[in-house]
């Protein structure tokens, strides 16, 4: 029944448009028509037997030759006296024509107006007051008359039946589906719930970063729970007519009431859910829209069976009012996926493409730390168009490998570079290299060594971690340290002080930033001690040392200096010490372009090809 009042409702605001349409055509070919015809000064009235073109200065000249002379507007047509007819723009002159009327000429001056005149006058003034009367009608109406007319355009998509993403088509978030599944118990059967007396959550706010699956949960919920399924986003609510946020709220819970019990999903609730402001009084219509979305939520009628699903990357924005109990109830948190997340999503993405065998998933998963969902899916599509382009008929590891460096890093760069700064790259990602293996028992296994640039970088080194790391001990952040400075060591070793570049940039920069919040953050330096000196704030901003006077700040940076002077000089030492063995991976670098794990390891312990590391990996 509701798609037919829908497809009705439709239908008519389809033969109300047309037939506005027609209308405002219409009355502007007739505005169009009067400028046309006033602009050419009446001539298709006048200009019947083809009357001789005088100009003003003709008019001045031959006034004793005129017989007849009618003037309307600045348009002049009459006779000659040898009965020509003319035609004529003049100026309004009294003593011209005083001058005309006293040789006997017959001058009339018609002030008459037609028609089109009277159309080009009123025409505007009708559809200024048609357009405030549609106004005015739409706002008595409220929901009813300015829904109708102004949301006859809502982008808002509306689902009825059964969605056909089901919990099986989302993967990697396991604990959170399973803070869901009382949603779904609840749309499937009521009654069980009212018999103890419990209450289900009215709303459920998921938040979390782009890509990590919050619409998608949201459709599973409505396909597994097989209700109707109502879907809009934040900026369907807003318009550039107050009141019209206010309409569009009243109508969609409004029909999700008509199909209770269902699912209504706001995606990006968060613009129209802002913390509202107690000095700013320039966004007021936005605050009359979360005030209606919060009576709605929580009005009068609190058993309306609609679950309203809220969907931000932003929870820190939300308006209190907004996240209490008995409106968002429920917050769940959707965090990137952990290791065997991204194997299960990839595993899920990986049965509409063709691979070869031998492609390990688990090895990609543990390569592509800190990607979506949404990033896995797209790896897995980049990988599936480059071995279009490289015409294989199905997707090899090599694919996989060129689509996550593309993703990781960015395209394949083709530069013309000097040979010397290709040698000096290439000892760069050897010093790196060498570093990683050293470490290798307390840092994360070496993945690859390149130099084929890509992005901003010239080369890399990869490593790919064993599992999941919530925390890094001193050890590991040490060690890690003197990894991101060896390719500046290693520059310096081999070409001379004066030789090194601005190539270690990035690699400063991320040491910097392990020093500083190790030391601040988390209490690792004995001199500034267990003081927590920067708070973390969202999304990666930080204030400046906000809990930490000067003498303090002089200690932190003179803490962090020291950290780094002491992780290059160990780098230094290292490579010293083995000096043709980093020159021994350089050269190699120099002739492939790309070394693996596996023969980084071959050059710098022949007699093992698998650190520590590596044996754990292949046991799992």
């Amino acid at each position: 029944m509701e798609k037919n009042i829908i497809k009705n409702l439709k239908k008519n605001k389809k033969t109300n448009s047309s037939w506005l349409l027609m209308l405002f055509a219409a009355l502007f070919a007739a505005v169009v028509a009067n400028a046309f015809i006033a602009h050419d000064g009446g001539k298709d009235t006048v200009q019947v037997s083809g009357p001789v073109e005088l100009t003003f200065s003709d008019v001045l000249r031959r006034a004793s030759e005129i017989q007849t002379m009618n003037i309307r507007d600045d348009v002049a047509t009459g006779k000659l006296s040898d009965g020509t007819k003319y035609r004529a723009v003049i100026t309004y002159n009294p003593e011209l024509l005083e001058k005309i009327a006293s040789n006997g000429a017959t001058v009339s001056i018609d002030t008459s107006k037609g028609w089109v005149d009277y159309l080009g006058t009123w025409v505007p003034i009708i559809m200024g007051l048609f357009f405030i009367w549609w106004i005015f009608r739409g706002l008595r109406g409220g929901a009813g008359g300015l829904s109708r007319s102004l949301i006859g355009q809502n982008p808002t998509k509306i689902m009825t039946g059964k969605p056909k993403t089901t919990f099986k088509d989302v993967a990697g978030i396991d604990s959170e589906k399973q803070e869901l599944v009382e949603v779904v118990d609840f749309l499937r059967d009521k009654s069980k719930f009212a018999a103890v007396g419990a209450r289900v959550p009215r709303g459920i706010l998921l938040s979390g970063e782009p890509g990590t699956g919050k619409t998608l949960l949201a459709r599973a919920i409505a396909g597994e729970a097989n209700v109707p399924f109502f879907a809009a986003s934040g900026s369907d609510f807003s318009g550039i007519i107050v009141g019209l946020g206010v309409a569009k709220i009243k109508e969609i819970f409004e029909m999700a009431k008509r199909n209770a019990p269902c699912l209504l999903f706001i995606d990006e609730i968060d613009a129209i859910g802002q913390k509202r402001s107690q000095t700013s009084f320039n966004d007021q219509d936005r605050e009359q829209t979360l005030n209606q979305l919060l009576i709605e939520m929580d009005g009068f009628s609190n058993e309306t069976g609609i679950i309203v699903i809220g969907a931000t990357n932003r929870p820190d924005m939300l308006d209190p009012a907004l996240l209490r109990p008995g409106r968002f109830d429920r917050q769940v948190q959707i965090d990137l996926p952990d290791m065997a997340g991204r194997k299960a999503i990839l595993e899920l993405h990986a049965k509409k493409i063709k691979m070869e065998k031998d492609v390990d998933l688990g090895e990609l998963a543990r390569g592509t730390t800190g990607l979506s969902g949404a990033d896995l899916e797209n790896l897995l599509n980049e990988s599936a168009l480059h071995a279009v382009r490289a015409g294989h008929k199905l997707v090899a590891h090599d694919d996989i490998e060129e689509a996550r460096d593309k993703l990781l890093m960015g395209p394949r760069k083709i530069r013309k570079m000097r040979a010397e700064d290709i040698k000096l790259t290439a000892y760069h990602e050897a010093g790196h290299a060498f570093i990683s293996t050293v470490y290798a028992d307390v840092a994360d296994p070496i993945h690859k060594a390149t130099i084929i640039p890509r992005g901003r970088a010239l080369g890399m080194v990869q490593h790919l971690p064993i599992d999941d790391k919530v925390s890094m001990s001193l050890a590991e952040i040490r060690a890690n340290m003197r990894i991101a400075v060896a390719g500046r060591a290693a520059e310096e070793i081999f070409f001379g002080a004066d030789k090194i570049t601005t190539g270690a940039e990035s690699d400063i920069a991320m040491a910097t930033r392990l020093a500083r919040r190790s030391i601040t953050m988390a209490g690792l330096s004995d001199k500034v001690g267990l003081v927590a000196i920067n708070q973390a704030q969202t999304f990666g901003a930080r204030l400046p040392l906000e809990n930490a006077s000067e003498k303090t700040a002089e200690i932190v940076d003179r803490e962090i200096k020291k950290w780094i002077d002491d992780a290059y000089a160990d780098a230094v030492k290292i490579l010293t010490k083995n000096r043709a063995t980093v020159k021994k991976l350089a050269e190699e670098l120099l002739a492939r372009e790309t070394l693996t794990g596996e023969e980084i390891m071959k050059i710098v312990s022949p007699k093992k090809s698998l650190t520590k590391a590596r044996k754990k990996v292949a046991k799992k």
